[in-house]
Parts: C-alpha cells; structure tokens; sequence
C-alpha cells in the first residue's frame, strides 16, 4: 500500500512527509520525523520500529544511506517492506523490499524522495517528484499536497482512495502542521480542504507558540489577527 513523499525545504529548513494510500489511517504509522534531524516514511507491511529507531539514528547524526541500511538489516521482514528516509543534510536512500507488491518502487534526489507500492504504474511516483520539483513557486505544504495529486492523476494507488496525511517540522520539537483524513471517499481533496481551513487561524496560532528561544511565545491578539489576515490572503491567492 501507499505512495508518499518526504522532503526538506531549502527555504526554511522543515521537514515534511505527505502521504496517501487505501487502506485506513495512514498518518497513524507510516510517516515520521523531527526538525533540524530529518524524517522517514515506512510502508508496504509497515514496520513501526523504523519509525521509531529511525529518529534516534537521524539524531545521532547518520546519513539517509546508513540509516536504511542498518533498519532492514536488522529486519528480517525487509522484504516486504519499504522505507525512504531524508536526513538533516537533505540527502535521500530507499529500500524497496523484493517482496512488496507490483507496481513498486522509489526514486530519490537530492532534498526529496519518493517511494510506493502497489501503485497503478511507474509515473505515480515520476509524475510526484516531478512536480515537486517544478511548483517550487508555491508553500512547502501546498508544494507537497500538489505533488502527490499528480501521482493521483497518474491512476495512484491501484485498489483505489481512503487515507492521507501530512506533517511538517520546522525548528520546535513540536510538528507545525499535522493533519490526518483516516477515512474519506477523496482523501487528498479533504486533506486540501483541511490545510485551507488551517488558514483561517490555526497556522497564526502555531507562528505564536512558545518555542526554545522565546518560550513565552507571542500572546499579542492584534499579531495573531494580522498574521491569520496575512494567511487567509495567501491562501487565497494560491486557490486563484
């Protein structure tokens, strides 16, 4: 199951994981990660210790490469697994395990990976990366939103739609946007809608929480304001 795409954004340091799929609840397991370190996506028969085990080796400092070898190494399931990994330098490596199940596969480039199975074809992913690459005019979120709707395009997962998710990490330990849809006819079209009422205020609220340098954070209401009016406008202008 699942086609995802994990990427750091070159403007701002985050990190970010998108991923769709049917089956139920993918953002319950499969994506993973943390600002300033990196972040992982585990799929096929999703193995969750990769998520886990993944974290403590990105913030030891290990390369993208190292960190999937040294997870299905140690995994005799691998496989049947699948796993791509970006590290805090924004280099990439993927594992595709020989038995995950056809259309299957990965490609990876420097600042961005893609990786699925169980796709109806090779230009899911192709189709993904590609337009990664080229919508660099837009918001990382929209950027990876867009990009897996063109996988979706391309006929996505095979068995057909029921789960999406995205999450992204900026500087904090917390993640800056997380949004899941478990369970919907149209998973990318309510994870879009999501991220849009994200908009109204919610991003505003994340831009004043407190964080490591400011722990106090930002409790001007009048800033809020101003900064939700900015992100409402924004929002608005990418819809046009």
């Amino acid at each position: 199951m699942t086609w995802s795409i994990l990427a750091r954004d070159p403007e701002t340091g985050a990190f970010g994981v998108a991923v769709t799929t049917k089956f139920f609840a993918v953002g319950a397991l499969c994506p993973h990660g943390a600002a300033r370190i990196g972040a992982l996506a585990t799929q096929a028969l999703v193995n969750p210790l990769y998520g886990t085990d993944g974290l403590r080796l990105l913030a030891e400092g290990r390369s993208a490469e190292e960190i999937v070898a040294v997870l299905t190494a140690g995994d005799p399931g691998r496989e049947s697994r699948q796993l791509h990994v970006i590290d805090r330098d924004g280099h990439t490596a993927a594992h595709t395990g020989s038995e995950c199940i056809d259309w299957c596969g990965h490609l990876t480039d420097n600042g961005v990976s893609v990786a699925g199975n169980m796709l109806a074809g090779p230009t899911v992913i192709e189709a993904t990366l590609d337009t990664f690459k080229r919508r660099n005019d837009l918001p990382f979120a929209d950027r990876l939103i867009t990009a897996l709707d063109a996988g979706q395009t391309e006929g996505g997962d095979k068995r057909g739609k029921q789960s999406a998710a995205i999450k992204i990490w900026r500087r904090e330990p917390y993640p800056v946007l997380d949004l899941r849809v478990d369970d919907h006819a149209e998973p990318l079209e309510e994870l879009r809608r999501l991220y849009g009422v994200a908009h109204e205020r919610f991003l505003a609220f994340m831009d004043a929480m407190a964080t490591r340098t400011n722990p106090g954070g930002i409790t001007d209401r009048a800033w809020i304001d101003q900064k939700a009016r900015e992100y409402q406008d924004r929002a608005a202008k990418v819809s046009v």
